[in-house]
């Protein structure tokens, strides 16, 4: 089974672990293993860039970049100026050109400004930035972003942290038929199965963090979490059985000796 593939560039697997809300940072390191994971976020915020610049203790110590590429996020931004701002900073401090951009709305639901987000892709895109924007499940948003260079489209399956799993599937696959870039589904998953549908509904990948971070057994749930979004691939690419809604005897009667 063929990995995830952003911009050109493929990866092993097709979850994206996020480093926030662990306990502390060998549970962090330990769950990142277990995920299979070759891609997470970091919030440019969270880190102390001085500190990373002087080789001080960070965030990423807890993070095996031999192994893992950090994609940089801009979580906590309210609008295009401050995400890309912050996108800056963190290319500055030695992060890739990738970013996961987030232009957030509202500070309750955390749902996305669309019209924020679209013009900090814009912008971020023409001064050289691989741009993965986390959007709503709105499939004309999610074209716009594509068609203004966005590498990836990120819709949600519900709110931030929520753990509601998917909400909308029509428009996940809506989103699907609108672009031609990978979707992402990015937020809302709550456990193995959440993942495991959304994979099956053809998306490219997913990211989570909250789902795992949280759960009881953080180690154990992305281990979960890795073989749930490999489970769903499969079954995509296999390709289900029709629903109907009468029975079909496994064993034909036609042939049978009577």
């Amino acid at each position: 089974m063929a990995g995830l593939t952003i911009a050109g560039k493929e990866y092993p697997s097709r979850l994206i672990l996020g480093t926030g809300k662990y306990a502390d940072g060998d549970v962090m390191r330990r769950a990142l293993e277990a995920s299979g994971t070759a891609l997470v976020t970091v919030a440019v915020r969270r880190i102390d860039l001085d500190a990373v610049k002087a080789g001080r203790p960070s965030l990423l110590d807890s993070i095996d970049t031999t192994r893992v590429e950090i994609l940089p996020n801009t979580a906590g931004c309210y609008t295009a100026e401050e995400a890309v701002r912050v996108a800056r900073l963190g290319r500055a401090a030695g992060f890739s050109a990738k970013v996961k951009l987030e232009v957030i709305g509202d500070p309750r639901t955390l749902l996305p400004d669309t019209e924020q987000l679209l013009a900090a892709t814009q912008l971020l895109v023409k001064e050289g930035f691989v741009v993965l924007p986390y959007t709503n499940d709105d499939p004309i948003v999610a074209r716009k972003l594509a068609d203004a260079g966005a590498a990836a489209v990120m819709p949600l399956a519900a709110p931030i942290g929520s753990g509601m799993g998917i909400q909308n599937e029509l428009n996940l696959g809506f989103i699907r038929e609108a672009v031609s870039v990978p979707v992402i589904v990015d937020a809302g998953v709550g456990t193995a199965s959440d993942a495991c549908r959304a994979m099956e509904l053809g998306v490219d990948g997913i990211l989570m963090n909250t789902a795992v971070a949280l759960a009881r057994d953080p180690v154990k749930m992305a281990a979960a979490m890795r073989d749930a979004v490999a489970a769903g691939r499969a079954a995509f690419e296999a390709g289900r059985i029709p629903r109907k809604p009468y029975a079909t005897a496994s064993s034909p009667g036609e042939g049978v000796v009577r």
